[in-house]
């Protein structure tokens, strides 16, 4: 497999056809809607933190990878622990000889798998291995994505869910649109805050360690990770709304709030995402990403370096969307593609 090249000029990102069968299909009599309506924009890169944003994609919202785990590898699974902080559950992971040796404090944010995902704890895993404390906080609190594991243990399924996961037999992408719709960084981000506040009490030694917390962010953690490494006004990093003027009294600035972070295939992410970040940034992408698209890309690439933010851009080809989280594949190309993927985020976070 060819080696992942640093991105300066991707391909454009392929456009997703409809297939036409050529038969004919005979008209239908319309029927009354009979499930709740779609918002507007749900799962389309809406909710952003900054006014006058526009959508990051114009296709679907999440991939296939990033809602639904590959097989888990044989013989492997999860070694850390389930706990709670600032009130929020998590999964720990820490490396086999700490406290007794320094580690530095990874905070891991996950795709719309979540807190229980194995393939997810097993990526925290391999950090700790490395000398990392790994602290994965469940972002979607109380409200996890219908068919994830995580929905499997802290959800009692209603009527109502059974009729909406019903539905979602023959319209896939409805319970992922309407969920996501819910998951803005004006709800998201301050969960992660009391996570964040927590840890620096109860890890101070590895916080200290690190000179401050460390990032690494899969999917829709990514776009969460690349907030918290700039600085903004005070509301915006705490997932409120930003002032309609910059000329309001009283606005004041906070962050980054992570020392250096790593990003493999982010969703979701806007333009504006990149405006104020201050901490280095690691990029793993795929090549024709709808779910990153190249715009986006490109104008983060660009600005980073405008600024003098230290970063990188690799870009991986034929892998899915997804393929950096721990996960089986027949090809092994793509098991190779994960390696170097790990390998790349590992050593960003190591140098930094």
């Amino acid at each position: 497999m060819a080696d992942p090249e640093i991105a300066t000029k991707a391909p454009e990102s392929d456009a997703m056809e409809d297939v036409d069968t050529g038969t004919p299909l005979e008209p239908k009599p319309e029927a009354p809607a009979a499930t709740p309506e779609v918002p507007a924009g749900a799962g389309q890169g809406e909710g952003s933190l900054f006014p006058g944003d526009t959508p990051a994609q114009t296709g679907p919202a999440l991939g296939e990878h990033c809602v639904k785990d590959r097989p888990t590898p044989f013989g492997q699974g999860p070694t850390g622990e389930m706990s709670q902080l600032g009130g929020v559950d998590v999964y720990i992971s820490k490396p086999n000889d700490y406290p007794h040796t320094s580690s530095k404090l990874l905070l891991f944010l996950t795709g719309a798998t979540g807190l229980h995902s194995e393939n997810n704890q097993i990526q925290a895993d391999k950090y700790a291995s490395e000398g990392f404390l790994v602290i994965l906080p469940d972002m979607f609190s109380n409200d996890p994505l219908p068919g994830t594991p995580t929905y499997a243990e802290e959800k009692d399924v209603s009527l109502l869910d059974q009729i909406k996961m019903k539905f979602a037999e023959t319209s896939k992408s409805f319970l992922i649109d309407m969920w996501l719709a819910r998951q803005t960084p004006e709800k998201v981000l301050p969960i992660i805050h009391k996570v964040m506040d927590a840890a620096k009490d109860e890890f101070a030694d590895a916080v200290a360690s690190g000179g401050g917390i460390y990032g690494a962010g899969y999917c829709f953690g990514g776009r969460m990770i690349l907030l918290l490494a700039g600085e903004k006004p005070d509301t915006v990093a705490w997932g409120q709304q930003q002032p309609a003027t910059d000329e309001e009294a009283g606005i004041v600035k906070k962050g980054p709030y992570l020392k250096a972070g790593a990003i493999a295939h982010a969703t979701l992410v806007t333009k504006d995402d990149f405006e104020g970040t201050k901490a280095p940034l690691s990029f793993v992408c795929v090549e024709n990403d709808q779910l990153f698209p190249d715009d986006v890309k490109d104008y983060g690439d660009k600005y980073l370096k405008e600024n003098n933010i230290e970063n990188e851009f690799r870009v991986y080809p034929n892998v899915p969307h997804g393929f950096g989280v721990v996960g089986e594949y027949e090809e092994a190309s793509i098991k190779v593609a994960q390696g170097q993927a790990f390998d790349q985020m590992l050593g960003w976070l190591k140098s930094h």
